[in-house]
């Protein structure tokens, strides 16, 4: 067995997603479990160099997790021999610096979403690929186990002919201005930074519609600003410019016809479910209900047979009939089943279907979404060809 080393030049690592789950629970837990197994029997090992405006941030932060490289300026860091450039920082930077990262000849890997219109994210796909070099996006809900089991119950036919989704997704974010601290940034609320809800989330359920249960085709959305006005990072009240709450339905094509999907996103929303993201799908032979982790099923023949009489008390346990459906397996943290996967991709040409153009229809959802919203209508998804 031979260690190869890969180098990564990660920016935006001291924000909460980039340090969380892209350096803590991805790349330096790759690291201690001594590398990524490749099919030859070798293990990949990222050396990465952690790239942001505070140097003693990045410096404590790379301290604490056995990394020796930093840096302040990104246009150096590029010039190294590092083969993968990832970006987390804020949305309206990404694409100068991915366009950087590919002149470099740099593998790009990013969160979401990859860019701040339709136009400009094709525009990285299709220069990444005249560059030959490999290109990624954020997709991590499709790796959370119960999105898993979902798919897996598509697959073997559980639900019959299915008819709809629904998800709730959300919780609150406190204003800043008392109790405890705001638990998003404040560029997250001004549309001119890249914030709001729409774009944050369509990215994702574009995604976990179109390789759960077909792709989709149509959308109305409905969006709100709820709370006009919160608390920065430095204790200043700031005027909230983008969304915080979106209530999307969509029309996707699925295998025995059409399924109507239905999601409400929201930061302004007290949760009264088991999890933060919560999907239902309902199907003529069953139903399920998804969480991060857990999914619960109720066929057919275990469903009741409840009758309307506001008159009485309910009789119906209607959680007694549901059944959860087994892990069959370990799980591991979704982000860093996804860079793993990555990783192989850029060292051993392994399949991998997240790219660049996967990245532009979640920006092309969001971007119809907030169209709908201005023309309160209806809207066609088109078909995003790859060049």
């Amino acid at each position: 067995m031979t260690i190869r080393p890969i180098g990564i030049v990660m920016n935006g690592v001291t924000g909460r997603m980039g340090m969380n789950q892209h350096l803590i629970r991805s790349i330096a837990a790759i690291r201690q479990q001594g590398g990524v197994p490749l099919s030859n029997g070798d293990r990949l090992l990222p050396d990465p160099i952690l790239v942001g405006r505070d140097e003693a941030r990045l410096r404590s932060l790379a301290e604490a997790h056995g990394i020796s490289r930093v840096s302040t300026d990104l246009e150096r860091a590029l010039a190294g021999d590092d083969a993968i450039y990832f970006d987390a920082t804020l949305t309206n930077l990404r694409a100068a610096n991915v366009r950087q990262a590919i002149a470099r000849g740099k593998h790009v890997y990013c969160e979401k979403p990859l860019a701040m219109t339709t136009e400009e994210s094709l525009e990285l796909a299709r220069r990444a690929e005249l560059a030959g070099v490999k290109h990624g996006v954020v997709q991590d809900k499709l790796f959370l186990p119960g999105i898993i089991k979902l798919k897996r119950l598509v697959d073997a036919g559980f639900f019959g002919r299915i008819l709809s989704v629904r998800g709730e997704f959300g919780y609150w974010v406190f204003e800043g201005d008392w109790g405890p601290p705001p638990q998003r940034p404040s560029w997250n609320y001004r549309k001119e930074d890249g914030g709001g809800i729409i774009s944050d989330m369509f990215c994702h359920w574009r995604y976990v519609l179109d390789h759960t249960f077909g792709p989709v085709t149509a959308v109305q959305c409905v969006a709100a600003t709820h709370i006009p006005s919160r608390i920065d990072e430095h204790g200043n009240r700031y005027d909230v410019t983008a969304d915080d709450a979106a209530y999307g339905t969509f029309r996707l094509g699925g295998r025995d016809g059409d399924i109507i999907a239905q999601f409400n996103s929201s930061w302004t929303v007290r949760v009264y479910r088991d999890e933060l993201l919560q999907i239902q799908v309902d199907g003529t032979l069953g139903s399920a209900v998804a969480g991060l982790r857990g999914c619960r099923t109720q066929d057919r023949a275990s469903t009741p047979r409840p009758v309307w009489n506001p008159d009485v008390p309910n009789p119906i346990d209607f959680y007694e009939n549901w059944r959860e459906v087994p892990d069959s397996g370990e799980f591991e943290n979704a982000f860093k089943v996804q860079w793993e996967m990555f990783l192989r991709h850029v060292a051993e040409d392994a399949p991998y279907s997240h790219d660049f153009y996967e990245g532009a229809k979640g920006v092309q959802l969001a971007e119809l979404g907030l169209e709908s919203w201005t023309r309160r209508c209806w809207l066609d998804v088109p078909t995003i060809a790859r060049s």
